[in-house]
């Protein structure tokens, strides 16, 4: 499971013409489920994702997370994170987990986002949608959480 944060001044998501999620200051997490991907990923990604220190202390430093900056977070599903750009001009997607897996996984994730204690918005899941950043910094992190492997 992968995550493109960028730390955002503001972020919003249009579907269709209408606004479906905006956030001011915070994080803006593109999300990339890939084959093999499991439910434990989603917990230790948002685990990151609220602890990673990306946001500037009193003396200009990153060394605050999304909670101690009072931010908040917008996640946007995004199946090219996870494309093999290895060989010729045109993006493989083997990669990507099914649909419907990355849905289900998606879901799960915004799910246990909006039980923590940051505000958590999500984008539309399998629509176009158009993305509107500020990218403050900028800063952008790639994150990528495997599955765990159970040892015998």
């Amino acid at each position: 499971m992968i995550g493109l944060l960028q730390r955002v001044s503001e972020s919003s998501v249009i579907v269709d013409g209408e606004t479906v999620a905006e956030i001011g200051h915070g994080l803006l997490v593109m999300i990339g489920i890939e084959q093999g991907d499991e439910e434990d990923q989603a917990g230790r990604l948002l685990k990151k994702l609220l602890t990673y220190r990306v946001f500037p202390d009193k003396s200009g430093r990153m060394n605050c997370n999304i909670q101690e900056a009072g931010g908040s977070m917008l996640l946007v599903p995004q199946f090219t994170l996870v494309a093999n750009t290895s060989k010729g001009n045109r993006p493989g997607f083997s990669n990507a987990a099914s649909p419907e897996l990355s849905k289900l996984l998606f879901e799960h994730l915004a799910s246990l986002g909006r039980k923590s204690p940051v505000p958590v918005h999500k984008g539309c899941f399998g629509e176009t949608m158009e993305v509107n950043l500020c990218n403050e910094g900028p800063v952008t992190f790639w994150l990528r959480v495997k599955p765990k492997i159970e040892e015998i």
